[in-house]
């Protein structure tokens, strides 16, 4: 699991209940009528706005904000200049053995296509259109949860709209007003609540995880791209390290 996004989430949760406990009763702000007409409502306006596959696809992005998984570039470097050198000493159908124990499945791809002797500009198109396609359905992802930040504050006043229409239309017990007041106001607490201390927040991790994943990509499609081109292995290494902040770059010649 992600730590920041964990540790965040928890944080603003931890934030808001003793802010709460420390001025009054926490079951002042329980509403289920009001949670069910938000959650509801934002997820079926979604639901309106975008196909059902695309909603599914952000299912499956979304888990890049809880877990981290991506490898250290500085890793992927290494195995590259390894196959760089490999394919320099012995031609790159020699790189046909490391193919099943190559983990990342786009270097893979890469290096099978070196393997079976496809053109540079060839390789390089293919891997693009894979990129291309992957940070679509990253910022697919992103625009939803963005579409639910502004809904959500949206559906917590209609719920609060709710509750005054009620508590106005039972005003003959006027000691009811004020609880009942006060009531209708958690709706508009819940929807900013999750806009901005839930939805916004993932929109933005999903953003610096595609930042990082096409990073990576990049990296690795520069380094097939120099395997085809039989470059040199110091020249390959030293053409990925730039992709790398400078403390991370560690040298296999040096």
């Amino acid at each position: 699991m992600d730590k920041a996004t964990m540790g965040g989430l928890a944080l603003t949760i931890v934030a808001c209940v003793f802010v709460i406990t420390h001025g009054g009763p926490l079951s002042a702000f329980w509403d289920p009528h009001g949670l069910i007409i938000i959650l509801g409502g934002t997820f079926g306006s979604l639901g309106v706005n975008y196909p059902m596959e695309h909603l599914g696809q952000t299912v499956k992005v979304v888990r890049k904000v809880f877990t981290s998984k991506l490898e250290a570039p500085v890793n992927i470097v290494k195995r590259i200049t390894e196959y760089a050198s490999q394919a320099r000493r012995d031609g790159v159908l020699a790189l046909e053995s490391q193919l099943d124990k190559e983990p990342d499945p786009f270097l893979k791809r890469g290096l099978q296509l070196v393997v079976d002797g496809q053109d540079v500009d060839a390789i390089e198109e293919l891997l693009q259109t894979d990129m291309d396609q992957m940070k679509k359905r990253h910022e697919m992802a992103k625009e939803v949860f963005s579409q639910g930040a502004a809904l959500s504050p949206a559906m917590g006043l209609l719920a609060t709209l709710i509750a005054l229409v009620q508590m106005l239309g039972a005003m003959d017990d006027p000691s009811s007003i004020g609880p009942k007041m006060a009531m209708a106001l958690v709706g508009t607490f819940y929807g900013a609540y999750l806009a901005n201390a839930v939805y916004m927040p993932i929109a933005g991790k999903l953003s610096v995880r595609s930042a990082e994943e096409i990073l990576i990509k990049k990296l690795q499609l520069e380094g097939i791209r120099q395997i085809a081109s039989g470059t040199n292995p110091r020249n390959v290494e030293a053409q990925l390290l730039a992709f790398l902040a400078p403390k991370a770059r560690v040298s296999q010649f040096s």
